[in-house]
C-alpha cells in the first residue's frame, strides 16, 4: 500500500523522495528531469531506485509519465481555480463578461442574447449533428453552455446599444450583460470600431447619416437593422410629401 509522501504529484516530489530513499542528489534530479520530459528511466537509473529501495509500482510509474507539472505550475492552477470560483460567485456579471470577452468570436448575439428557450433551442440543433459537428460548433456549444447557465442562475443581457455597446467587450450594465458591438454574427470587428469611432463624433441624425459616416455597406445595415439598432431612427433627413401634411 502506497503512503502518501509516496504519491507523485508534481516532478519535484519525484527528486524529493529518492533523496529521502537514500539516492545522491544529482541523481535524482537526473532521474526527475527525464520523467519530467517523458523518456522514462535508464537501466542504471532503475537500479539505483531498486538498490534504494524504491517500490516496484513507483518505478513503473516514471516509466509511464509522459510530462509533469513543476509544483509552482500546479499550485498557480489551483490558486487561479480559487480565484475562478470567488469571482463566479460572488460577482458573477463581472465574471461573464470577462469570460464572454474572451470567447467573443463564439457568441451570437441573435441567439444567446434573448432568453434560455433561443440557447436550448441551438444546442439541440448543435447536438443533432452528432459526429458531423464541426469545431466552430463545439466551440460555440461551450458558450452556449455558458450561457445557459447564466440565464439559470437568473442573470440576463441588456439589450445591445448602438451608442454604449463597447466594439468587443462585454460590459455589466444596471440592466445586466451588455453585449459587444462585434457578437452580431458577420459584422465584424472592422466595422464595429468604425461605428465606435463615429458615434464620438456626434449622435446619428438618422440611417442615411449613419451609413454615410461608418462606410458601411448595405448588408452590414440589414445585419444591424435585424438587431433593432435603427429602432426608432428616421431612414433619411429628407422631407417627403407625406411628412409635409
Amino acid at each position: 500500500m502506497a503512503t502518501i509522501k509516496e504519491i507523485i504529484p508534481t516532478r519535484d516530489d519525484i527528486m524529493v523522495y529518492l533523496i529521502i530513499k537514500g539516492l545522491e542528489k544529482s541523481l535524482a534530479f537526473n532521474i526527475m528531469e527525464k520523467v519530467r520530459k517523458g523518456k522514462g528511466l535508464t537501466p542504471e537509473h532503475e537500479a539505483a531506485m531498486r538498490e534504494h529501495g524504491v517500490p516496484d509500482w513507483y518505478i513503473d510509474s516514471c516509466k509511464k509519465i509522459k510530462y509533469m507539472f513543476p509544483k509552482g505550475h500546479a499550485v498557480a492552477y489551483v490558486t487561479n481555480t480559487f480565484r475562478i470560483g470567488y469571482f463566479k460567485i460572488n460577482y458573477p456579471y463581472a465574471f461573464y463578461a470577462a469570460t464572454f470577452s474572451v470567447k467573443v468570436e463564439d457568441f451570437d448575439y441573435n441567439v444567446m442574447s434573448f432568453g434560455i428557450d433561443r440557447v436550448k433551442a441551438k444546442m439541440a440543433e448543435i447536438a443533432a449533428k452528432g459526429d458531423q459537428k464541426t469545431a466552430k460548433d463545439k466551440t460555440m456549444n461551450t458558450t452556449l453552455e455558458l450561457v445557459h447557465e447564466m440565464y439559470v442562475r437568473g442573470l440576463k443581457f441588456d439589450k445591445m446599444d448602438l451608442y454604449n455597446s463597447d466594439p468587443y467587450k462585454f460590459k455589466v450594465t444596471e440592466n445586466g450583460l451588455l453585449p459587444p458591438l462585434c457578437t452580431i454574427q458577420g459584422l465584424g470587428g472592422t466595422a464595429a470600431e468604425s461605428i465606435a469611432r463615429a458615434r464620438e463624433e456626434k449622435p446619428f441624425d438618422n440611417v442615411e447619416d449613419f451609413r454615410n459616416r461608418t462606410g458601411l455597406g448595405k448588408t452590414l445595415i440589414e445585419l444591424l437593422r435585424g438587431a433593432h439598432m435603427f429602432d426608432g431612427m428616421e431612414e433619411t433627413n429628407q422631407l417627403s410629401l407625406f411628412n409635409m401634411f
